[in-house]
């Protein structure tokens, strides 16, 4: 159900029937820069936003909700290769982000080497097109 969703990244969803969420971790740097000056203390010149980095954890028990594969699908998207438009559960636009880094880890392995449970980092940054101001 779209009600569900907790975020969106591209045509990915997010949400507790699939890949819930436990953690989100947002990082917004500012850039400056020090100005030399004669006979005084340096001075910090602001010169704009910098990177915006996000990192999304959480776990995936497939036996009960999703299946084996949703990390699979969290890497199909990202091999686009293309800017993902980030939305989250509310509505609101975060922007267009990239997918920098996916990570997954196996345990409770079962019959066959099949996992009970999978925990998933996924480490977004900020896009940046050029139409921005």
């Amino acid at each position: 159900m779209i009600r569900d969703v907790m975020l969106a990244l591209g045509r990915y969803r997010f949400s507790v029937p699939t890949a819930a969420y436990s953690e989100l971790k947002r990082i917004t740097e500012y850039r400056w820069t020090t100005q030399e000056r004669i006979s005084r203390r340096p001075a910090m010149q602001y010169l704009g936003l910098g990177n915006e980095e996000i990192t999304v954890t959480g776990t995936i028990y497939p036996h009960f909700n999703g299946g084996l594969r949703q990390v699979d699908q969290m890497r199909a998207e990202a091999a686009q290769g293309l800017p993902l438009l980030l939305v989250d559960g509310f509505g609101f636009v975060w922007g267009e982000f990239v997918v920098e880094r996916i990570e997954e880890t196996h345990t409770d392995i079962r019959r066959a080497g099949v996992p009970e449970k999978i925990e998933f980092n996924l480490t977004l940054k900020y896009y940046g097109g050029d139409d921005e101001i």
